[in-house]
């Protein structure tokens, strides 16, 4: 049933490029002009790629979370039990395609013959995606993977993670805030883990007037997979307007 609407480096030599070397000179400061207007001729065929990718996956929820947790780590199978939840609810299960709890939400979605996707980021340090992935879609920038996990999801649910993790629920919370995109449901997952953050955002951000009361309305903090995927499925096709039924049509001219 679809909806529709870290590790170990090495030394390389100089002539071996390894990932993360352009984007640290685009980073640097101005180039040539040659070598900008190159950069930038990648960064858009970069965003197509992705676009042609996953454009007929229908409704994603992107599940943000730690590479770090190993499978006996009681996150992992709460992670799992969340991919599950929401391939039984409909949903295309969206994670950044590589191992830990983005490898425990695909995991938990093809337990039960749902659909998943990764959109996995080459690293100095290798990630190599994981294997319950029906699609995997490789980025070289990150700020073009985060713009891909936003897209396409009506929803977002967020695991214990590193800086990684607090990037991207926080740069979504911003787009939310801004009004750049919808009121997608934001849900924190394991209140043992989240709690001390929301007490520093209460009584130190809107204690000095950084953020509003309402701020706090953008996401939601829950215990369960059951509890996190109920607030979504309300979203979706309450406030959405989602439906059970056929998705996008492929077009054969553009070799789709």
């Amino acid at each position: 049933m679809t909806l529709t609407s870290g590790g170990h480096m090495t030394a390389t030599s100089q002539s071996q490029k390894t990932p993360g070397q352009g984007e640290r000179r685009f980073l640097s400061g101005p180039q040539d002009r040659g070598s900008e207007l190159l950069r930038l001729l990648r960064i858009s065929a970069e965003f197509v790629r992705g676009f042609r990718k996953l454009h007929f996956l229908g409704p994603c929820v992107t599940v943000f979370g730690s590479a770090r947790f190993a499978e006996s780590h009681p996150y992992y199978g709460l992670a799992r039990d969340v991919g599950k939840r929401l391939a039984e609810a409909g949903f295309t299960v969206m994670t950044g395609g590589g191992p830990g709890i983005m490898e425990a939400a695909s995991r938990g979605a093809k337990d039960v013959g749902g659909r998943t996707v990764g959109c996995n980021i080459e690293l100095p340090i290798e990630q190599k995606p994981n294997p319950y992935l029906d699609e995997c879609v490789n980025f070289h920038h990150f700020f073009v993977r985060k713009v891909m996990l936003v897209k396409y999801s009506y929803a977002f649910v967020v695991l214990p993670g590193g800086f990684g993790t607090l990037d991207e629920v926080f740069e979504t919370v911003t787009l939310i805030q801004t009004d750049k995109i919808r009121d997608f449901p934001i849900v924190l997952v394991a209140s043992d883990f989240w709690n001390p953050l929301i007490r520093f955002m209460r009584d130190t951000l809107l204690a000095r007037g950084t953020i509003d009361e309402g701020d706090f309305e953008l996401m939601n903090v829950v215990d369960s997979a059951d509890d996190a995927v109920a607030l979504i499925r309300d979203a979706a096709i309450r406030r959405f307007g989602l439906t059970y039924g056929p998705g996008a049509r492929r077009r054969r001219p553009l070799f789709e």
